[in-house]
């Protein structure tokens, strides 16, 4: 069966909506209707509501907090540094002629050599690659040692040369390497002179 179209004309006919049907103020008034009652109680509460938690009676095996915060300010705290995991122990046993191997192979697999990247040092052509290698997740918005252990959590067996070149940089105290070169354009801020 055809279906059966409407006219202009007929639409025209019609000017406002059908009898019991409502139409959507964009006023930014409250159409609804709400009790008296409701709206003075609202704007007679406190914008931020206060309570007091009670204190639980302490036990006879429990040590008041006070002694325990004396006890905690006698015995001094040393800073511990953070134990580095088995691929990080791994990655640092990792050479820069591994490392130029796994980029010499990475290249073999191009039909021509990358011109644009020919002033960057071995390090940064690594990350970069990794950078733009999708599989491993999103790079912007994340370190991309985070990235690097998000994938490695996850199963994809990211690259240990990047790791290593994370951890030759960081050695290094070079903060640049931290985040992505991508992030770094995305975040940019242009002044306009």
């Amino acid at each position: 069966m055809p279906t059966t179209r409407r006219s202009a004309a007929a639409a025209r006919g019609r000017p406002g909506p059908a009898k019991g049907q409502s139409t959507i103020s964009f006023s930014g008034r409250v159409t609804k209707a709400v009790p008296k009652d409701l709206k003075k109680a609202v704007t007679d509460t406190p914008a931020i509501a206060r309570t007091t938690i009670p204190e639980r009676p302490a036990s006879k095996d429990e040590v008041p907090k006070k002694e325990e915060e004396e006890e905690a300010e006698a015995e001094p705290v040393a800073e511990k540094a953070p134990e580095k995991t088995e691929a990080e122990l791994k990655a640092e046993k990792i050479t820069d002629a591994q490392i130029k191997k796994y980029w010499k192979a990475i290249e073999k697999e191009r039909k021509a050599p990358r011109v644009h990247q020919e002033d960057l040092d071995l390090g940064e052509k690594v990350l970069r690659y990794f950078d733009v290698s999708s599989q491993y997740g999103p790079c912007i918005g994340i370190t991309r040692v985070k990235r690097w252990q998000r994938a490695e959590r996850l199963g994809m067996n990211p690259p240990i040369e990047v790791l290593a070149v994370l951890v030759k940089e960081e050695n290094k105290e070079n903060d640049e390497v931290e985040t992505a070169h991508m992030d770094r354009i995305m975040n940019a801020t242009a002044l306009f002179t």
